[in-house]
């Protein structure tokens, strides 16, 4: 009974907080940080899908943010700028899980462009260089970055039981979809390009 009064807690908070997140990111603005929903007094032991998925995501929010830190400073889209803030606080959201369960956190999080997964590193050189291109092409990366964070996200909830990871990680995925609607929009009002996800 208990375990699930603090289910419904964690899921009313999230709502909450994904409500006004939602329309904040929509519009290319960083939404209230995800980083309460960590705060959680629920603790289970993690498995080992879990503790990688925590290792993995904190790595991937960081992509998010360090893709959009490079791309603002080659276009000055605000965009880039405001969603990277977003981005920063859902690593601050997983860094607070990693830190309540005891994992060690990269050592390269406050490190732009370095990564110590070597799949991220990769992925990150090749989004950078096509964000380059042009303006279009970095709005472009932008929806790209959610669309693979989304994909990420979906798969890591089918593998974890614990409620604060499934509400924080609930929360980045709704995270992400508002963020690919803010460069969907602006690419479509501002360049009349209709990006298919």
């Amino acid at each position: 009974m208990r375990k699930k009064l603090i289910g419904f807690g964690l899921l009313a908070l999230g709502i909450f907080s994904l409500v006004l997140q939602g329309v904040a990111a929509y519009r290319g603005t960083p939404g209230p940080s995800p980083v309460a929903l960590a705060q959680v007094s629920y603790y289970a032991p993690l498995s080992d899908e879990e503790a990688n998925s925590l290792l993995y995501m904190i790595e991937e929010e960081k992509l998010a943010r360090d893709v959009y830190l490079k791309l603002y400073n080659e276009t000055g889209l605000i965009i880039f700028d405001r969603i990277a803030q977003s981005e920063q606080r859902h690593m601050d959201a997983v860094l607070m899980l990693i830190e309540k369960y005891n994992l060690t956190a990269p050592d390269t999080l406050n490190e732009i462009g370095v990564f110590e997964n070597e799949e991220l590193q990769n992925l990150y050189n090749e989004l950078v260089e096509m964000g380059s291109q042009s303006v279009v092409d970095a709005l472009k990366v932008g929806a790209l970055i959610e669309e693979i964070d989304i994909k990420d996200l979906e798969e890591w909830l089918s593998k974890v039981d614990n409620e604060d990871i499934k509400v924080v990680f609930e929360n980045l995925m709704d995270g992400s979809k508002n963020h690919l609607r803010a460069f969907t929009k602006v690419l479509a009002d501002n360049y009349g390009i209709e990006y298919t996800p």
